[in-house]
């Protein structure tokens, strides 16, 4: 049924835009054709007693241009797409044009990133080449959500604290990089019980970190946190095969105190960064991650200008 109307609409669009041409010709033609039998030659329009419509034929050149207007509207339909679902006789497509000035452009890019590959992440961090087209590549496509500081801002990760969700290797950035991230954390409030057991956990998640909490909240809620030790470790510290956080750093992605941690135990989080391989060549990425590497390793490097 889908491809039915699909096919319709598609037969609709390319029937309006052929009968539009043809309309055009069709007026053009009998306007030229047309005459009011006039000995004055007027329409019979008269305004302000003396202002009279004339019936004179169109300009020659703008009669051909209407035509040669028309024409190449024709050839246009035919040679790209525009009659509905019609590719047009050359196949272009903008999707396929895109794609073609990408490969275009990687492939003039390969010769300055060759220098680069195989080098170990210590190495490109200590290359000033490297780390300036590193630190562009970070401009343009990682700090609008992680700052132009990479220090990040609620809900994106701080990439200069060696506080790492999935690993802070080299390889490890490079597949973050590569293929994108999807954090989710449930509601575990059905888990944890009564709203007072979810105030109760909060506490606890605080004092795990040593911040402000209520000592005895934290007390009763110390039982309910087997419901969290699962992803999140008996101990809190978090588990980097699931990019379970660690609890006890004093690092709230999310925001801190009471409130905070009780709208993630009763809503939970859905967190997606999504995939740069798309956008960024393999060369291009390696740079990339030794840059955010550098970053929380503290690798003082010159950058280029």
């Amino acid at each position: 049924m889908s491809d039915f109307f699909s096919d319709g609409w598609s037969m609709f669009v390319a029937g309006v835009t052929v009968a539009g041409l043809v309309f055009c010709i069709v007026l053009l033609l009998v306007a030229a054709r047309h005459r009011v039998m006039a000995s004055d030659n007027s329409t019979g329009h008269v305004w302000d007693e003396d202002l009279r419509e004339m019936n004179n034929p169109l300009p020659r050149w703008w009669a051909i241009l209407f035509v040669l207007t028309v024409v190449f509207a024709g050839i246009y339909l035919a040679a790209y797409p525009g009659l509905g679902a019609n590719k047009g006789s050359l196949g272009w497509s903008s999707a396929g044009q895109y794609e073609k000035e990408q490969a275009d452009a990687h492939k003039a890019m390969s010769a300055l990133y060759a220098k680069f590959n195989g080098k170990p992440v210590e190495q490109l961090a200590q290359n000033p080449e490297a780390m300036a087209i590193g630190e562009r590549l970070f401009a343009n496509n990682c700090a609008g959500c992680h700052g132009s500081d990479a220090k990040g801002s609620k809900g994106f990760p701080n990439l200069t604290d060696s506080d790492w969700l999935y690993g802070g290797s080299h390889e490890t950035i490079v597949q973050t990089i590569s293929n994108g991230r999807n954090g989710v954390m449930p509601p575990m409030a059905a888990a944890v019980g009564a709203a007072e057991d979810v105030r109760n956990l909060a506490n606890y998640v605080l004092s795990l970190s040593g911040s402000a909490h209520n000592s005895i909240a934290a007390q009763k809620g110390k039982e309910k946190f087997g419901a969290c030790a699962a992803c999140h470790g008996a101990d809190g510290k978090g588990n980097q095969a699931l990019g379970a956080p660690n609890l006890t750093d004093k690092i709230w992605l999310h925001g801190w105190g009471e409130d905070a941690v009780m709208a993630m135990i009763n809503n939970g989080k859905n967190n997606l960064m999504p995939a740069q391989s798309t956008r960024l060549s393999a060369e291009q990425i390696q740079v990339l991650g030794a840059y955010v590497w550098s970053l929380s390793n503290n690798k003082t490097v010159a950058t280029a200008p």
